[in-house]
């Protein structure tokens, strides 16, 4: 099995699969394009064999990258012009219309089974994701890399060591209907993403992730990001960070619009970047209610950051971004402070994990300020711890 093969779901995935081929040596000369289809009999996983090394040369050199477009309009767009930067790097990238209606499963099964077949590596960004699980089973990889999509690349990593079934952070324990028949893909992706006889995992992140045993974990210094871009001109000012905890059922959307007004106040900033899942609707209470100018980013707030202009002072609530900034802009003098989450902010439906999990998403954040809600208060005492 020779060449590399990466399904990417989102932009910060794709970015993070052009910082593993950059830290992997890959240079900026164009390499031949060719599709990431063909037709093929999915095929399944042969006896255990040792692992075998990767050809000599530049691991990234042979790198495809296929796109599994999502559906919602903003990481569509941001998905674009992620895509276009990683062809102008000379990469061969696919758009798959994975969720385009009926058919759209079967017809990518069908057309990414030979290339997975032949992959020797395979680099995922979301070893949670249902569409990557189902491809997993078509056949099992020798070299794995598991890139970073937000912070669950903390929780895999937590949970591949423990033993556990694959479970995002946000979710309610109990198993309900569409896991139960999802059960036996879960288990058998989890295995193909575990390391083993046969098998090696790499992980390559910008988390402080404790390596599970057997795995090899690789700093993701975001490295490209600031050769490729910046240094940014700085505003003075503050900017905000937006997140979607909303949107996932874990934090009270009036608890959340109060601290976004508070912080705004109290930083004296004026933009608010939207994740690219926050509804319309609350957007638009975001601009209303604390006079923020709402900007809904192009590209990575990475990437965005580090071309500029940017404020002086980012604020963001726990996120993968209070781990990444301070990488990607480095030098800059940009400081980066995050808001971390008092529990009378959670909804009563919340994870019982998620309260621990934001904790340690804030706590182990290198290189930032910390504003801590002081116990009792919602908004009006957010101080640096």
């Amino acid at each position: 099995m020779t060449g590399r093969l990466a399904f990417v779901e989102s932009p910060v995935q794709l970015l993070n699969v052009l910082e593993w081929a950059h830290a992997r040596g890959r240079g900026t000369t164009p390499a031949a394009a060719a599709p990431a289809t063909a037709p093929a009999d999915p095929g399944a996983d042969g006896a255990p064999a040792p692992v075998t090394a990767e050809p000599e040369g530049s691991a990234a050199d042979d790198l495809r990258i296929v796109v599994l477009s999502p559906t919602d309009p903003m990481s569509r767009g941001q998905l674009r012009r992620m895509a276009q930067l990683a062809r102008d790097e000379g990469f061969a990238v696919h758009w798959q219309e994975a969720r385009a209606g009926r058919g759209a499963l079967v017809r990518t099964l069908r057309e990414l089974g030979g290339p997975l077949r032949a992959a020797g590596r395979v680099i995922v960004g979301d070893p949670f994701s249902r569409y990557v699980q189902l491809l997993l089973t078509l056949f099992g990889p020798r070299h794995v890399t598991v890139v970073d999509d937000g912070t669950a690349t903390m929780e895999f990593a937590a949970q591949l060591a423990g033993g556990e079934r694959l479970v995002r952070w946000h979710r309610k324990g109990d198993l309900g209907p569409r896991e139960l028949v999802l059960a036996p893909v879960t288990s058998l992706a989890r295995r193909r993403l575990a390391p083993g006889p046969g098998r090696s995992v790499e992980i390559f992140t910008s988390l402080p992730v404790q390596a599970p045993p057997g795995t090899e974990v690789t700093e993701n210094a975001y490295a490209w990001t600031r050769e490729r871009f910046g240094p940014p001109a700085l505003t003075g000012g503050a900017d905000l960070v937006g997140t979607s905890l909303v949107e996932t059922g874990v934090v009270d959307a009036e608890h959340y619009l109060r601290v976004v007004g508070q912080l705004a106040r109290t930083h004296g900033a004026t933009r608010y970047f939207a994740h690219r899942r926050e509804t319309p609707e609350k957007l638009h209470r975001v601009a209303v209610e604390t006079g923020l100018q709402v900007v809904r980013p192009d590209l990575p707030l990475e990437l965005i950051a580090r071309r500029g202009p940017i404020g002086a002072t980012i604020v963001s609530f726990p996120s993968t971004v209070v781990h990444t900034l301070p990488l990607a802009l480095a030098g800059t003098g940009v400081k980066v402070a995050v808001c971390e989450i008092a529990p009378e902010w959670l909804r009563a439906t919340a994870s019982p994990r998620a309260q621990g999990f934001l904790a340690g998403v804030a706590g182990t954040a290198a290189g930032v300020d910390r504003l801590t809600p002081r116990t009792g208060s919602a908004v009006d005492r957010l101080e640096f711890g």
